[in-house]
Order: C-alpha cells, then sequence, then structure tokens
C-alpha cells in the first residue's frame, strides 16, 4: 500500500477512536486517580437480524448464527447462549505481492450480556479467526470471559493463513503489529450498540504471548480505548527476542553430539542438573523446600552455574557440564549477543523448569523453525526469497548483527520498522491509560524459554521510575514461579486475572495477591504433565506484586496458599 493511503487509513483510524471513549468515570480526589464506575448489562435482541442491522466503514458482515446454550463449554461446564457474527475489514488486494488480504474476525454476544467488551489479543503469528471465548490467564482455565457475560472479539490480525509469508505485504506487517487493534475496536464496539442499544460501560484487552505483545502495545496506543489490560507472558520486544532464540540455536547446535539435533547440546539429564542445582540453593529461600523458587531475583545472586553445577572431568554424561557448556549456557542466561559483543535481546532467569517438553521445544525446535520464518519475513527489510528460504540453514549459518540490522531497517516499501511496529512507541509512558483510571495486569512465567521474565522486570522498574518509584496505582506485575511459556512447567498455573482486573478497575479493589493451583489429576482444565510426583494434586500459592514474592509463614501445610504470604 502506498504511503498516501497508510496516511489516510491512519488518519480515519485515529477519528474513529476519537470517537469512541468510555463513560460512568468518578471525579478523583485530590491526588487520586480517577475510579471507573461499574459496567450494567442488557439484554440480546434478535441474533439473526443483526447482520442486516450493521453498517460500518469497510466492514463486511458474513454471517450471524444463534448458538445455543452448551455448545461451548469450558472445563467442561456448558457456555450460555449467545450470537456469533463474523465479518472481515479492509479487504482489499497488495499492490507489492498481489495476494488478498482483510483483517478477519468474529464476535460473540451473550443473550445475557454483563455490559463489558473484551478484545482477545491471539498469539504466533495470529492468521486465523480462533473461537472468541476470552482468555482469564495460565493455564487449563476453568472459565472465560464469554462465559462470564462479556461481548468477545477474535481477530486474524490482517492476513491468513497462519504463516509468516503475510510479511511480504507491508500493510499486513503494520495490521499485526498493532493497526488491527485500532480497526477492530471502534468497529466492535459499534456492532455493540447495534446489539444492545448501548455502548460497552468498560472494556478490556488481554493475551498471551504475541497477544501479552498486543495487549502491551495496545496499552502504550491505545491506552483511551480499554479500562483494563491483561497481559501474560508478553513477547514485546518480540523480533529481538526470536533473534536471540536463533542465537541459541546456534549455541546449541555447536555443543550438539549430533550436529542439527540441538537437543543433544543441552539434554534433557543435563537440564534436570541445571534445575536441581537451582533448586538446591533457591528453593528454600522462601522458607519452604516446595520446588518452586519464589524468589526469583534472590535466586539469581544465591545461584552460579560455574560453582554449583560439576563440571566434567570426561565425557558428558548427564552428572555435569563440559567447561564449553558452561561458558556457551552461561553466556544465553546473561544475554544472547552478536559475534561483536552487542547484546540481542536481555537475560533469562536460573529457574526450576528448565527441564519439560515446552522449554525444550522453543529453544530447540521454535529456534529453526518458527524464529526464522518471522524474522525473514515479517521483520526483515527488504523480506527473505520464499523460494529459496531454509529456516533451519537461516539460523544455523546466519549472521546475528545482520538480522538486528534488517529489522530495524526501512526502505522506500516498507516504511515502518518492525522495531517501530511491532513494539510498544515508549513502554514506560502509560500515562494516558493511568490518568483516566485504567488498570494493568501483567504476569510471566520465570521458565519462560523465549520470552524472558527478566525483560518484563526490567520494563515493570523503568515504569516504576517514569512514576516516581511507585506505579501500584495503576499496574501491577505478577511473577509465576516455575511457569513455562503461558503455561506448563513444575508450576501453579491456573489462575484467573479478568476477575480481579475488573474488580480493581470498576470497583477500586487492588489485587494485593492472586491465588493460583497446580493442575493435578482430575483438574478440570487438564492435568498438567510437568509436575513433580511428591505435590498435591491440589497444590495452591498467591501469585505477588513484584517486588514481594510469596513466603512460608512457618506453619501449616505447604500445599496450601493461606500459610504464604506476600513479603
Amino acid at each position: 500500500m502506498k504511503n498516501t493511503q497508510l496516511t489516510a487509513v491512519a488518519a480515519s483510524v485515529a477519528l474513529l477512536l476519537t470517537a469512541c471513549g468510555g463513560s460512568g468515570t468518578k471525579p478523583p480526589a485530590a491526588n487520586a486517580l480517577p475510579q471507573l464506575g461499574a459496567a450494567t448489562g442488557a439484554t440480546l435482541g434478535s441474533c439473526t437480524e443483526l447482520a442486516a442491522k450493521i453498517n460500518f466503514a469497510n466492514t463486511t458482515i458474513t454471517a450471524a448464527n444463534a448458538i445455543a446454550a452448551g455448545t461451548l463449554t469450558v472445563a467442561g461446564k456448558p457456555v450460555p447462549a449467545h450470537c456469533q457474527v463474523t465479518g472481515q475489514m479492509f479487504k482489499r488486494t497488495s499492490a507489492v505481492d498481489g495476494k488478498s488480504y482483510a483483517i478477519g474476525f468474529e464476535m460473540r454476544l451473550p443473550n445475557n450480556w454483563n455490559g463489558r467488551f473484551f478484545y482477545q489479543a491471539n498469539g504466533g503469528v495470529d492468521g486465523s479467526v480462533v473461537t472468541a471465548t476470552g482468555a482469564v490467564g495460565g493455564g487449563g482455565p476453568l472459565d472465560n470471559a464469554l462465559n462470564m457475560g462479556f461481548a468477545v472479539i477474535s481477530s486474524d490480525a490482517g492476513h491468513a493463513p497462519a504463516t509468516p509469508f503475510f510479511g511480504t505485504d507491508p500493510q499486513a506487517r503494520l495490521d499485526y503489529g498493532y493497526q488491527a487493534v485500532g480497526k477492530l475496536t471502534p468497529m466492535a464496539k459499534y456492532i455493540i450498540e447495534t446489539a444492545y442499544g448501548k455502548k460497552p460501560d468498560r472494556s478490556y484487552i488481554g493475551g498471551c504471548s504475541n497477544g501479552g505483545r498486543h495487549t502491551m502495545v495496545a496499552a502504550a496506543r491505545y491506552g483511551d480505548q480499554y479500562d483494563g489490560f491483561l497481559v501474560g507472558n508478553p513477547g514485546f520486544r518480540l523480533p529481538l527476542a526470536a533473534i536471540a532464540n536463533i542465537a541459541g540455536a546456534k549455541a546449541y547446535n555447536a555443543l550438539a553430539t549430533t550436529p542439527g539435533d540441538l537437543s543433544t547440546g543441552f539434554t534433557q539429564a543435563e537440564r534436570t542438573l541445571v534445575s536441581n542445582a537451582v533448586l538446591a540453593k533457591c528453593d528454600a529461600l522462601d522458607g519452604a523446600a516446595d520446588g518452586l523458587v519464589q524468589n526469583t531475583q534472590a535466586c539469581q545472586a544465591a545461584f552460579d552455574l560455574n560453582r554449583d553445577v560439576p563440571t566434567c572431568s570426561g565425557s558428558r554424561d548427564g552428572t555435569c557440564l563440559s567447561a564449553a557448556q558452561k561458558t556457551a549456557i552461561g553466556g544465553l542466561f546473561a544475554g544472547a549477543t552478536t559475534a561483536s559483543g552487542t547484546k540481542i535481546y536481555s537475560s533469562f532467569p536460573y529457574d526450576a523448569g528448565l527441564a519439560t517438553g515446552g522449554w525444550a521445544q522453543w529453544k530447540f525446535n521454535a529456534s529453526l523453525n518458527l524464529d526464522t520464518g518471522a524474522v525473514g519475513f515479517i521483520w526483515s527489510v527488504p523480506p527473505e526469497d520464499i523460494a529459496t528460504f531454509n529456516g533451519p540453514n537461516f539460523a544455523l549459518t546466519g549472521d546475528l548483527a545482520s538480522m538486528l540490522a534488517k529489522v530495524g531497517a526501512t526502505n522506500a516499501t516498507f516504511t515502518e520498522s518492525a522495531l517501530s511496529f511491532m513494539l510498544p512507541p515508549n513502554p514506560s509512558d502509560l500515562s494516558t491509560l493511568k490518568n483516566r483510571g485504567a488498570k494493568i495486569m501483567v504476569y510471566h512465567g520465570t521458565s519462560d524459554p523465549i520470552f524472558s521474565s527478566d525483560d518484563t522486570t526490567a520494563w515493570y522498574n523503568a515504569l516504576r521510575t517514569a512514576n516516581g518509584g511507585d506505579a501500584s496505582n495503576f499496574s501491577r506485575f505478577f511473577a509465576v514461579p516455575g511457569m513455562n511459556h503461558c503455561a506448563g512447567g513444575p508450576t501453579a498455573d491456573q489462575f484467573d486475572m479478568l476477575t480481579p482486573l475488573v474488580a480493581w478497575v470498576e470497583q477500586g479493589k487492588a489485587p494485593d495477591s492472586v491465588q493460583a493451583s497446580v493442575r493435578g489429576a482430575g483438574n478440570a482444565g487438564g492435568v498438567n504433565a510437568d509436575l513433580p510426583a511428591a505435590w498435591s494434586a491440589a497444590r495452591t500459592r498467591p501469585l505477588c506484586p513484584y517486588p514481594k514474592a510469596a513466603k512460608y509463614k512457618g506453619s501449616g501445610s505447604i500445599e496450601d496458599a493461606a500459610n504464604f504470604t506476600c513479603e
């Protein structure tokens, strides 16, 4: 799309967003933030007649279907009756690659609506319209926003299918990065008003992984459009994280006993060895030897890879790491660099979740087959040649400094770099959402292998600094000990952060902790195969707002969150 067309689209979106502000805000007391009012519900009229009533610019409605109660379930429970609306926005043919593009979406509108809107920010490279249910956080959820009565939208973020090749079109890149949210938001609020006779009283947006990135970008760009932001394991510097993971692929391949099989560079036995060494130094820092490192920051000071893990005197056998492994793996945890020493992304914390299949999948497979396509086609300027591209070869032979330069580059066709359209423009400036009374809750697993909780911690510290040293009156960050990427790992990863976010936004009840449960045998949301056998299948823990961490009170069962406090 030509630059003049982009400018016109951006201007029209800005006008639409300006016209869709919230309501029900109470004036603030002296030195206090505004308190937003609570949402009130409404009842849906005819679903089948809704399609003919919707008339919004650049939007085509393809269907409006009445969905009976129980057609969808969550944790075995029937989701109430609702209306499914499907459609497309900004359908076009690319002048660059000749392919057809549109922002595909579906909305699900409950018959009995609670007055709230939830934008479901999806993960990966998007590219498909998944069911609009609205995740509440963590793994194996027992509820969702749709079941709670929210109107929910899901989209493909401007392209299909779910491959990285849409990156050959510059507008598709921008829609994926941030513009799809800007275009869909006013349209979704219009559909809600058409369906219920009123706009949503309160609007929320949330997701994990790239969905967490979408949400953080929305917090920076569209802080006037949403009242609550639920951010999970955010890849808010996704292009840099992907290049760092490719750097890891190079390092693990150099250590591999079977070239091309990265897992032989850091075997499961060796990863278990390191995890156990971390636990030996850090598990009891919270007062309970329970297989969880609650105080991640203190652990990094207590654990030393060179000192606390045996060095092999002979061949590798799973009971030691070679000197070469310690150098390479230690360097990756400290933060991958280019050959000249330029740091690419972030450090990663040593934690107890390194031995899992989920950790290995991201480090040894995704680095060759997912990150490569995204770097090569969605973010590089110019994009790679589809006809000759080979992901593993790109990872193992490509130059890291060149990758970094290309994701920061622009040209006459791609006028906005990936480091512009993918990242929040100023992540520590959330003054727009703060000053209108909106709130943001963030969670991140400390054993996440692709997006580092260290990076999110650094962001939150910058946010605190930008707000006089304390941002807790509008933002809270919760580390999830042991959790891998959005779910899994030796962890209590089943939790609902949407309910406390709503209570904070609409009632002023700031979350001092969020209870999380493990997903043991019989769990309705699905069993977590990574749980240690010694743990209770019903273990609970408090997730604490940073910089606090959970600490054992000194008595009572270590399986019960009631016996831990946030300090």
